[in-house]
């Protein structure tokens, strides 16, 4: 089963506590041995490695590596025996997310458990961090309001790998501040058990994604997940990683031919005019192609393009600034020379990371034998499937789609937006038919006056206009609406004090029925039911 016979549109689940797993969970199996038959069968040459054999030593090192990671906050038995087991991974920003994407690691941990495998959540610490507060509900249930909460002194742009806590002090009283904003509407929050093991790690390392990350995979292990995770920037360290950066690079003619060849044929299938979606084509500058990595320093840690040339004895690399260094590799050379290049990088103090669709795509052709994606990276990685095509000349291995809704008010009453609607349409009626609301048999909204202007507008309606009556015509029921409309007034009043009460209302129901609210935001005995997890540890 590949990818192409996955639907092409995901959307959300719209009822509160639905779930997305695509395909059934059941085909799990099956779908990891045929990704995997194929990966480790191909004849794809990588610089005098077969795709096959890189893969091994790739699995080998992700998996001595993730282990290593996670020994340093928590312990983890896979009850996978020592060996080549398969590998599944899913990844995700070190960020405090819905429970939509929490969902993600659950399957990844029933996946690896059914399968056989060790499963490996990557944590992409290259993204760089979106803000330092969290979007909090608070008010009550009648008036509910939205508030930002920091959990950290604004910083400058920069990825998470980068990103060290600036103020402790706002850090570690976030949990408390934060739990008193939504506790009128939710009165026992994961966030108050949760938020101390965050900053137990801080006191560890200062890096506030790995806070974050570290004490949500130790939640994880109270809830029986038997996952590892390994951040994006070590995964990076690793020789076969190397290798493939070494291939990609000494091909970079042939890659950027496929990935802009495969952006335009995504963007008219899918007929999307903007051309930076959903990602910008790779540029090209006389002699210099862009390659899909990020690369900066510590001192200087904002993101930038990298762009590459051939000197005829190797290629250079540079982001057109202060950063320019030789990479000894070639087409017909061995990947040994660029392997060790690569690796002083760090070194040097330059970090060179992979974008978004190159992240996936090695995640999915060396390291992995099952990927999970959430709705968007399934969206974009239907991209990647046609990179992959047209690159390696492979079918591109299967993945998983997987996704939820979790919300703080599941009303099921119905729905204000229809109400509102209801109530706008019959402002409409009094203000333009008025003589359908009035009771002209003898009811007590009638009056012989408006029932005479009721009857007289009844009179034009039935004249068929022309050229002569049109603008008569047009008047005469204009002003018998008008003539009418006293004797509505009470209603129009009303109507209209109603639908200024449903417009508040509906501003309410969109905060209590957003689905994006952080998953610590919650109570943890309805994340347990929503996760599948049976008996969850408070």
């Amino acid at each position: 089963m590949g990818a192409s016979s996955l639907p092409q549109h995901f959307a959300a689940p719209k009822d509160n506590g639905g779930q997305l797993i695509e395909p059934p969970l059941d085909a799990a199996l099956s779908l990891l041995a045929a990704n995997r038959q194929r990966l480790d069968d191909a004849e794809y040459d990588l610089q005098g490695q077969s795709l096959g054999s890189l893969r091994a030593l790739a699995h080998a090192q992700l998996l001595s590596a993730a282990r290593q990671y996670t020994a340093q906050y928590r312990s983890v038995e896979t009850g996978v025996p020592e060996g080549e087991p398969p590998l599944v991974l899913a990844g995700h920003q070190p960020e405090l997310f819905h429970p939509g994407v929490w969902l993600k690691n659950f399957v990844l941990d029933r996946m690896a458990k059914q399968c056989r495998a060790v499963a490996v959540n990557l944590i992409v610490d290259s993204d760089t961090i979106k803000g330092s507060s969290l979007r909090v509900p608070t008010g009550s249930f009648e008036q509910p309001a939205v508030e930002n909460v920091p959990f950290d002194r604004v910083g400058e742009v920069m990825p998470f790998e980068e990103r060290s806590i600036n103020q402790q002090k706002c850090f570690e009283s976030f949990g408390e501040r934060a739990t008193a904003a939504i506790r009128p509407l939710v009165k026992n929050p994961l966030l108050h058990d949760f938020w101390p093991l965050a900053v137990e790690r801080s006191r560890e390392t200062r890096n506030l994604g790995e806070c974050i990350a570290q004490s949500r995979h130790q939640w994880e292990g109270q809830w029986g997940l038997s996952t590892l995770e390994i951040p994006q920037s070590r995964v990076f360290s690793l020789p076969a990683v190397h290798h493939l950066t070494a291939h990609l690079l000494a091909h970079l003619p042939r890659f950027w031919d496929a990935y802009n060849t495969s952006l335009v044929e995504y963007r008219r299938e899918n007929r999307i005019r903007s051309v930076s979606h959903p990602a910008p084509d790779l540029a090209t500058d006389g002699e210099w192609l862009e390659a899909p990595y990020w690369i900066w320093t510590p001192s200087n840690p904002r993101r930038r393009r990298v762009f590459v040339r051939d000197t005829g004895d190797g290629l250079e690399l540079t982001d057109r600034g202060e950063i320019r260094f030789p990479l000894p590799i070639s087409p017909e050379r061995d990947a040994t020379a660029g392997i060790e290049a690569l690796s002083s990088l760090a070194g040097r103090g330059i970090r060179l990371r992979s974008r978004a669709l190159l992240t996936t795509l090695a995640a999915r052709v060396l390291l992995g034998d099952l990927f999970i994606h959430g709705i968007g990276g399934a969206k974009y990685d239907q991209l990647t499937d046609r990179i992959i095509a047209r690159f390696f000349g492979l079918t591109p291995p299967g993945y998983f789609v997987v996704s939820g809704t979790l919300r703080l008010s599941n009303s099921e009453q119905l729905s204000v937006a229809e109400q509102l609607r209801l109530a706008k349409q019959e402002l409409r009626e009094i203000q333009f038919h008025p003589e359908r609301l009035l009771s002209c048999d003898g009811g007590s909204t009638g009056d012989g006056a408006a029932c005479r202007w009721a009857s007289a507008k009844q009179e034009w309606i039935r004249t068929e206009p022309d050229v002569q009556n049109a603008r008569q015509r047009c008047r005469a029921i204009r002003a018998a609406n008008e003539a009418m409309s006293p004797w509505l007034s009470e209603r129009r009043e009303e109507v209209a004090n109603r639908i200024d009460a449903l417009r508040q209302r509906l501003r309410g129901e969109r905060i209590l029925r957003s689905r994006e609210y952080a998953f610590c935001l919650f109570p943890a005995e309805e994340l347990g039911r929503f996760l599948g997890v049976q008996s969850p540890v408070s």
